[in-house]
Formats: structure tokens, C-alpha cells, sequence
């Protein structure tokens, strides 16, 4: 069993960007875990409608 593993989690969330306004798309976070905990996010990403992968960073989350 390692100690140290990289686990992804896929759930959808509600985005807005400017563009598009708001957005409902699946949202991939990958987390960096020691034993089951996770310790660190180190990148999430979300597909497009066209199969394109984009960073989270450009669009905010909603409120």
C-alpha cells in the first residue's frame, strides 16, 4: 500500500464567466493524499463541450 498518492474527483459545479454567464460543467479536481487525507489540491481542470481542457482558474465560481 503507498503512503502517498494522487487521487482525482469529478462533481459538477456552477461557474460564471463573463461570455457565457453561468455555466453548469463537470470540474476535476486533482488532490495530492497521505493515507486517505487529502493534503493538497494541485490542479483543477474542467472539459468543454468540444472536448477542449481548460484550467479553473480563468472562470470564478458563482455566488
Amino acid at each position: 500500500m503507498k503512503l502517498i498518492y494522487i487521487q482525482r474527483n469529478t462533481k459538477q459545479e456552477k461557474r460564471f464567466t463573463e461570455k457565457m454567464g453561468i455555466l453548469y460543467t463537470n470540474v476535476t479536481y486533482v488532490k495530492k493524499a497521505f493515507l486517505g487525507i487529502p493534503l493538497k489540491t494541485l490542479h483543477t481542470y474542467r472539459k468543454t463541450y468540444y472536448g477542449e481542457v481548460k484550467s479553473c482558474v480563468d472562470c470564478s465560481m458563482a455566488s
